[in-house]
């Protein structure tokens, strides 16, 4: 039981804000100084941008057959997706041709497809590091945008607190914004319970699968990157 709750109070501890006022001087190297909100930046939001948008298009094209009647809904919408609309009628005339149905990738395959490599989330093989993210296949150049961070989004004012308790998925931005990425309990009700309340009929605002351990976004790992401690 005693392991337990440290193990918890370990998880915790970094959002306790006494022991963090008595452990700054002594822990400083775990500290990141940023001067200016600039100039943390490791990648430019040009490429951020432009890789998101290569693979979100890819993962379009791959999952068109399910986007059709949705995109049938919205004409106005439709109308600005010519070049992919494009690019899948050709694909099923070769696919006519040889007499073969269209093959559907699955969303690994499509961010190695796109951009070199493919990641999943796994057991890590470091004693009581939990899950983990692998590169399963492929290489990963130095400054590629490799995951992103799903969850919640909490400002400044808004409450957090039944949230937090336990709960070591809390990512804090350096303007404050917090992110809420635990895909489990209170976290989890939260999350879907938004998500619902913004969906537009047939249209989701966001995507759930991440709670899922079929990920449609297959760069939705980021929660489960570990992070740098003493030990590492």
């Amino acid at each position: 039981m005693l392991r337990a709750l440290r193990r918890r109070w370990d998880a915790y501890k970094y959002r306790f804000v006494p022991w963090l006022a008595l452990n700054l001087r002594r822990k400083r190297r775990t500290l990141r100084y940023v001067p200016e909100s600039s100039q943390d930046k490791i990648i430019s939001d040009e490429d951020v941008f432009e890789t998101l948008l290569k693979i979100f298009k890819a993962l379009f094209i791959n999952d068109f057959s399910r986007q059709a009647h949705i995109l049938a809904l919205l004409p106005e919408i439709r109308c600005k997706y010519i070049e992919l609309l494009t690019v899948e009628q050709k694909q099923s005339k070769v696919n006519s041709c040889n007499h073969q149905s269209q093959h559907v990738f699955s969303p690994e395959e499509v961010l190695f497809n796109t951009l070199g490599f493919s990641i999943t989330r796994d057991r890590s093989s470091l004693m009581s590091a939990g899950t983990g993210v692998f590169v399963t296949k492929g290489f990963v150049p130095k400054g590629t945008l490799v995951s992103m961070y799903p969850g919640t989004v909490y400002r400044k004012h808004e409450p957090i607190f039944f949230q937090s308790l336990g709960n070591p998925f809390i990512f804090r931005c350096i303007d404050g914004i917090l992110i809420d990425g635990n895909d489990k309990g209170l976290s989890r009700s939260v999350y879907r319970s938004c998500s619902r309340r913004d969906q537009l009929g047939p249209f989701q605002m966001s995507d759930e699968s991440w709670l899922t351990s079929a990920l449609q976004n297959p760069l939705a790992v980021g929660q489960y990157v570990n992070n740098c401690s003493h030990a590492t």
